[in-house]
């Protein structure tokens, strides 16, 4: 029995010491639920960045850069290594600037401005633009 004990000792070694080789590089698990904010705000920051390429790709967008000494390339990747929450207030800094708002709102504003015009000078007998205004005969014919 004495003789079973001292061959087992070196086996039981190398056998806790395999175990531990095998066992040690695996860690435990963290599993966490993913909110949604959290998908949203990647997806927000992927068409933030996306929305941001398109307006570097434009030629007059460019033609700044070089004239202030930045190439397009830079600044794509200045525009690359930003978070996505500073990407996300960029985008929305250069909506409110003008050269990077889209023009659709000035556009409706003419528009009415040149109706309201047109109908204030049909109303008063200047032009004959609109069929649905009223115009009262106070034309006196002059021989």
């Amino acid at each position: 029995m004495n003789t079973l004990r001292q061959m087992m000792k070196p086996v039981s070694v190398v056998l806790v010491v395999s175990m531990m080789m095998v066992l040690a590089p695996f860690q435990p698990c963290m599993a966490a639920l993913i909110g949604t904010e959290t998908v949203l705000d990647a997806a927000r920051g992927q068409e933030a960045r996306q929305n941001i390429a398109r307006i570097l790709a434009r030629e007059d967008v460019q033609r700044v850069f070089t004239m202030h000494g930045i190439s397009p390339e830079e600044a794509k990747a200045r525009v690359n290594a930003l978070s996505d929450a500073e990407v996300m207030v960029l985008e929305k800094r250069l909506d409110q600037l003008p050269a990077g708002a889209d023009s659709l709102g000035t556009v409706v504003f003419a528009l009415l401005f040149v109706f309201v015009v047109l109908l204030i000078t049909d109303i008063l007998g200047y032009t004959d633009v609109f069929p649905f205004v009223r115009k009262s005969v106070l034309r006196q014919d002059v021989p």
